[in-house]
């Protein structure tokens, strides 16, 4: 699904190097290079603050504690996202109420949105999944209108332009209260391990954010609320470094090979390529396709035979998931939802993807259709 490998050939002299600097000064944690990569992604996303942390899921958590919120409080999230957005709002004791996406874009569904709200909603996880945007515009006209706080996923899109009506831009993760994102390795601006951030506009919320991060502390073994011990360490800010350079090459490459895969399979009976939204670019973290459900299994057995990899994301929505077993969720209706996850499939999605590869994973999608 990535060619980590093939990447870092491409980078391997500025990556030793960036790594070999922090081993020489053995500064591991919070050093000049988490410093450093945090005012360089200030800078790439026009953000006044950017927290480092430890993973994406540590930073939605401890958005969600900066922000005050409280056991019962519900927060309203898309079922059809990865489990850590969801999982966080369980963790803390506060309810998740889940709503429906919208079925070309993927993202959540403003106007479901709207009618989850009640009076103990205080927050709205949108995701931007697959690389694209939510429609922000939208979400934080509600949210204005009912006082709730917005905290983005942005862990699938970073780098991702959103366009408002007005035709002014802004990089998602920078227009709610708080958004939060992953360094995984297979991000679109993914470290060697484990690494997050938070960003925020509000220096107040800044400040509570980087005390939840260090223990709650302000000041050394003082330690002022319940925090956590979330780091990003220097090595991984160090590969970061290099990486962010590259953020925007990179996303042009997937943008390339997803418009390839858009010829490619653009005519096949009952297979739906990607929709572009009109109020973002979309940076492809995955290329999912729609086929008939009565194929997609077979699909995947057929591309697995001749060795192409392929996901599901995500085969089970939260909502249906054990670990939620405890809310009342029987009656939940996510009928767009449910459609989704019998019928997506992800391709090989990577900025290393050579000629001969594109070629045959195409052909070989092309003659099981």
């Amino acid at each position: 699904m990535v060619d980590l490998v093939s990447q870092y050939e491409k980078i391997k002299p500025s990556i030793d190097a960036a790594i070999q600097d922090v081993i020489t000064k053995a500064q591991f944690i919070n050093g000049p290079e988490v410093q450093g990569f945090q005012e360089e992604l200030e800078n790439y996303l026009q953000v006044k603050h950017v927290i480092p942390c430890a993973n994406g899921t540590d930073a939605l958590q401890m958005a969600m504690m900066g922000l005050g919120l409280q056991p019962g409080d519900e927060v309203i999230t898309p079922s059809f996202t990865y489990i850590a957005t969801t999982e966080v709002i369980a963790l803390l004791g506060l309810t998740p109420i889940f709503v429906e996406v919208d079925p070309l874009s993927f993202c959540i569904d403003p106007n479901a949105v709207k009618a989850a709200i009640t009076p103990k909603t205080k927050a709205i996880v949108p995701v931007h999944l697959y690389g694209q945007a939510a429609n922000m515009e939208a979400i934080m006209s509600i949210a204005d209108e009912h006082e709730l706080f917005v905290i983005e996923d942005n862990a699938q899109a970073i780098g991702c332009d959103y366009r408002y009506t007005t035709g002014a831009r802004v990089k998602t993760g920078t227009i709610g209260h708080v958004g939060c994102t992953s360094f995984f390795p297979s991000k679109n601006l993914g470290c060697y391990g484990d690494g997050g951030a938070m960003m925020t506009n509000d220096d107040q919320l800044a400040q509570t954010l980087r005390r939840i991060a260090n223990h709650g502390q302000t000041k050394r073994y003082y330690h002022d609320t319940v925090g956590c011990n979330s780091r990003l360490d220097s090595l991984q800010a160090a590969v970061l470094r290099v990486k962010l350079r590259q953020l925007d090459s990179y996303i042009d490459a997937r943008q390339n090979l997803a418009n390839a895969y858009d010829e490619a399979f653009a005519g096949l009976a009952g297979v739906s390529i990607p929709v572009r939204s009109n109020h973002s670019n979309h940076v492809f973290h995955q290329y999912t396709l729609q086929v008939p459900p009565q194929s997609r299994d077979a699909l995947q057995t057929f591309l697995n035979d001749k060795e192409i990899p392929s996901m599901i994301y995500y085969p089970i929505p939260a909502h249906r998931q054990k670990m939620f077993a405890s809310f009342d969720l029987a009656s939940t209706n996510l009928s767009v939802t449910d459609f989704l996850t019998e019928r997506v499939i992800s391709l090989p999605m990577h900025t290393e993807m050579q000629p001969d590869q594109l070629a045959y994973i195409c052909s070989t999608v092309q003659s099981f259709f």
